[in-house]
């Protein structure tokens, strides 16, 4: 297994020798020099030998794995768990979805009406529940409330305005119901990428100073589904104030109740210095165009269709890459360096040009244009 990306320095580490080549021939030494017989190939000793082995490197696989189980680098799952416990930092758990619902009488009634709290509502097979009576005042006609998810998870995200209009339950009146925000605010289980670097940080949050990477691991804490974190403080802007720039998952821009989420944890007064003033923003987005040509070698005919299509998922994932921190330059030179290590003889980037970003904002790219021109000699 190989170590997280979260520690480019760190040169990788073995245990216990795995090599076969290298096992056999020690076992072979030993078994030589006990009892003074030189094995053939084909010797029957030496066959059991080659068995012994097999095992051996079954153990050496399990005492290596067991010992990086030990090291934030390389642990996960479980044993990932368990070294954050060491720091008092337990995995993130899954949080619900949750929108705004609008409640219609079907005929008007002079006298209130009320939706009990935990009344259900879907659209399909997605399953919302009110947190809060609806009150519907005589003659007003409509009334509101909030809902969330009964099914935790990101996937209950998104559902636009309008399409949760099916009652679950009955009521002893008739009524219509719809959202009228989108659903937002659901996470998944926190991912061990994420959770290992919230770990690493977290000494940063015993301070009462509120350095910045205790607000940043408190704002990671805040939802699952947030990557990356910039916080911003004096001198960029003034003093006593402190801006906070999440990211979501997959360069995603965060919505309301994620920012709202991550002011509600990093504003606590056990997290904030007194003499801060935070709060949550949106990163500022700095969309680009990609425009890009690239040819095959000529030598490599046979399997151009098969490299051009390597080459334009490089530059896929390159803009997946380009989005997935806070902070990252707009970088051409990774482009083509991805898209040739993928196939490419030769790159021509027309756009973007290469642009510095701020702490604050991602680059996305809102079109994207990959050409494969055909092969080239040379």
């Amino acid at each position: 297994m190989t170590k997280s990306e979260l520690f480019p320095t760190l040169s990788e580490i073995a245990f216990a020798e795995k090599d076969p080549d290298t096992i056999t021939r020690e076992i072979l030494s030993v078994y030589e020099q006990i009892t003074g017989r030189n094995l053939a190939r084909a010797d029957p000793v030496r066959l059991f030998i080659n068995a012994i082995t097999l095992i051996i490197i079954q153990q050496r696989n399990l005492i290596d794995y067991a010992a990086k189980q030990n090291l934030l680098a390389y642990a996960s799952g479980d044993n990932l768990e368990h070294i954050g416990a060491l720091l008092g930092v337990s995995r993130l758990t899954p949080t619900n979805s949750s929108c705004r619902m609008k409640f219609t009488l079907n005929s008007p009634s002079s006298n209130d009406k009320v939706i009990p709290a935990g009344f259900r509502v879907s659209a399909g097979n997605d399953v919302f529940a009110l947190t809060e009576d609806c009150v519907i005042s005589g003659g007003e006609g409509t009334g509101y409330a909030s809902a969330r998810a009964l099914a935790a998870g990101s996937g209950m995200n998104g559902i636009l305005p309008g399409e949760i209009n099916q009652l679950r339950d009955i009521l002893p009146f008739g009524v219509q119901c719809e959202n009228v925000t989108i659903t937002s605010g659901g996470s998944d289980a926190e991912t061990d990428e994420t959770f290992r670097e919230r770990i690493q940080i977290a000494p940063e949050s015993f301070s009462s100073a509120g350095p910045k990477h205790a607000y940043k691991f408190y704002a990671l804490s805040a939802n699952t589904d947030i990557a990356d974190v910039a916080v911003i403080g004096p001198p960029v802007i003034e003093p006593g104030h402190v801006d906070i720039y999440p990211l979501m998952s997959g360069g995603e821009l965060p919505d309301n109740e994620v920012l709202a989420q991550v002011l509600e944890v990093c504003g606590r007064d056990d997290v904030r210095p007194d003499t801060d003033y935070v709060s949550a923003k949106c990163p500022v987005a700095v969309n680009y165009g990609l425009h890009v040509k690239f040819w095959i070698d000529e030598g490599k005919s046979s399997s151009a269709l098969l490299l051009a299509g390597q080459v334009e998922a490089a530059a896929e994932n390159w803009v997946k890459w380009q989005k997935g921190v806070l902070g990252r330059d707009i970088n051409p030179s990774e482009l083509v360096h991805r898209m040739i290590d993928a196939g490419a003889k030769r790159v021509e980037v027309i756009e973007p040009e290469f642009q510095v970003l701020e702490d604050w904002e991602v680059g996305i790219c809102v079109e994207s244009e990959v050409e494969y021109m055909g092969l080239e000699r040379g």
